[in-house]
């Protein structure tokens, strides 16, 4: 039995008392609990465990989990509700000592050796908790495994806050329904997405800084390339382009780390004394010139985690619990971990999928009190772009029909992308120079603010912004400064106009460029006005103008939207 009177058990938010309803009304073998990153699945899985623990449903809890460092802080939360839970737990081992309520293990121990965990299930009746179920599916080991493993389980318990995938690896213990065109689309027994959870106060808004600026490099070939960081590119250019601002031998990088210095500055001097930022490196050699940088920029030392050992689990835990300011890493930290404080983020990794980026966007949303807010800082490309716009979609894992997996083209396609992906991740490329300019700022899928340089006034005054503001207070705070721009630029312009030489004339992908950012504001605004999602109001545009999406539509397409919406 527990330890923990069941006074004394943490109270539950709105969503896991629901859930818990649906978990204990169904007495299905198998719950998949879909939640955000930090609106609480761990206490929710812990309050299940106690009640099936106290009821006599189970006899021991296995949790699994992506990481080592998660097993220690899935072991302290459990002690909170007098679960004993063995955080060191080896395969070697075989079985837990007997004042233990059961285990926490990771999928990579699993997969090891399934037939350890196998042998325990079948011992007694086991309630497995499968944290980040998604990460059963990276590897064809850790899922078999898995199955192997607890197929016999007494209950399973999923959670994760990212049910999707890149991949079409099914995951196990997940039910999939079948979509009218043949697809198969996971199907969560409780959902608990970060629009609702944004609603209710439970996570911060989240402020995206999108920096472009100029990237020249030299080519293995010997060919010097310059390019406008976030303009269309070509996959590759654009993937270069993104290198070379991330290079820490370029501008741009000490630019971007001396900006969200300031903004965590900010926030520490207006009511988040404790607000720490996270930098998010590709790999170890980044990070550790990351963190020189932060020192030689803004003479601040940061914690460095380099990877998933005993040791950066205790630096996690010292930064978590203490008032420092900057933790560099370079996976460890992407997901599940919890830090509370953590209010600026820097991301200065080229991965791109979806459920990284949702990972890492994780780490900064936990709200602790109300008005709180996120600043995360980024390249401005179009692939991280379109992720941040659409941060609040709910996403499901979907395995697209056979048919289409066995297209000979559409293999020769992806084969060839994974080619040329490790072609440029792989090629020696020389960073000339590299600087950065704030090109926007991304809130609630809308774009504000027009580009203004690094260090300037008017980045500034982006960087100042309150920490603790609501997010209607947050909108009109960004539309005040987008405003105030507008009106000086025009300004400028009537002024100055007989001083200045011709501006050259802008190509169509530049003019299509500024249109779609354009576009994109007077879209975050009506969504603000009428609460409509900013998907609807594209859809509407599209139905009343005709024409593709954004990303494909002409420069009068652009145009007739823009007028449009102005009308409406």
């Amino acid at each position: 039995m527990p330890a923990a009177p069941p006074e004394s058990l943490p109270s539950l938010r709105v969503w896991q008392r629901k859930a818990m309803v649906a978990y204990h009304r169904g007495h299905s073998r198998d719950f998949l609990a879909v939640a955000t990153p930090g609106a609480g699945k761990t206490t929710f899985a812990l309050r299940i465990a106690y009640d099936l623990l106290a009821d006599g449903t189970v006899d021991t809890v296995t949790v699994v989990c992506p990481t080592e460092h998660l097993k220690v802080q899935w072991s302290g939360a459990a002690a909170r509700f007098g679960i004993q839970l063995d955080p060191s737990f080896r395969n070697a081992d075989v079985h837990s000592a007997a004042d233990y309520h059961g285990a926490v293990v990771t999928y990579a121990q699993i997969g090891a050796d399934p037939a350890v965990h196998r042998r325990r299930t079948l011992a007694r009746r086991t309630l497995v908790i499968l944290d980040e179920i998604h990460h059963a599916g990276d590897a064809r080991t850790w899922g078999e495994g898995v199955q192997t493993a607890f197929d016999e389980a007494e209950r399973r318990l999923a959670l994760t806050g990212t049910p999707f995938r890149s991949d079409d690896n099914p995951i196990p213990f997940v039910e999939y329904e079948e979509d009218p065109d043949g697809a198969k689309r996971s199907r969560a027994d409780a959902l608990y997405g970060y629009r609702d959870a944004l609603a209710d106060g439970v996570v911060r808004p989240v402020m995206f800084m999108a920096y472009s600026g100029q990237a020249k490099w030299r080519t293995s070939a010997g060919d010097e390339l310059a390019v406008r960081l976030g303009q269309p590119l070509t996959k590759d250019l654009t993937s270069q382009a993104w290198r070379t601002a991330l290079d820490p031998e370029g501008e741009w990088i000490k630019q971007v780390i001396r900006a969200a210095d300031r903004r965590l500055s900010s926030l520490r001097a207006a009511g988040m004394p404790d607000a720490g930022g996270l930098i998010i490196a590709s790999d170890q050699n980044s990070a550790r010139s990351y963190a020189g940088i932060l020192k030689r920029v803004t003479g601040k030392s940061a914690t460095i985690v380099l990877s998933d050992d005993a040791g950066s689990s205790d630096r996690i835990a010292k930064f978590a619990d203490s008032d420092e300011e900057w933790l560099v890493a370079v996976r460890m930290v992407s997901e599940g971990v919890d830090i509370p404080r953590l209010a600026v983020g820097v991301y200065a990794t080229n991965a791109q999928t979806p459920l990284y980026f949702a990972q890492a966007i994780g780490r900064f949303v936990r709200s602790r009190r109300p008005g709180e807010t996120a600043s995360v800082f980024l390249p401005s490309v179009i692939p991280l772009l379109s992720l941040a716009e659409n941060l609040e979609a709910d996403r499901d894992h979907v395995i697209k029909p056979k048919s289409q997996d066995e297209d000979p083209e559409l293999l020769l396609e992806q084969a060839q992308r994974v080619l040329d992906e490790g072609t440029e991740l792989g090629g020696q490329r020389e960073t000339l120079e590299s600087s950065a300019e704030l090109d926007q700022v991304i809130f609630d899928g809308g774009s504000f603010g027009l580009p203004v340089e690094a260090g300037s006034a008017e980045e500034q005054e982006y960087l100042g912004l309150p920490g603790l503001l609501t997010p209607e207070q947050v909108h009109l705070l960004l539309q005040k400064r987008q405003r105030e721009q507008m009106a000086k630029q025009q300004s400028g312009t009537r002024t100055e106009v007989a001083e200045r030489p011709a501006e050259p004339a802008m190509t169509n992908a530049q003019k299509r460029l500024k249109l779609r950012k354009q576009l994109n504001a007077l879209v975050g605004a009506r969504s603000f006005a009428t609460n409509e999602p900013h998907g609807k109001i594209h859809a509407k545009l599209r139905s009343t103008c005709g024409g593709p999406p954004s990303a494909q539509a002409t420069i009068e397409q652009l145009e007739e939207r823009i007028a449009a919406i102005r009308s409406w």
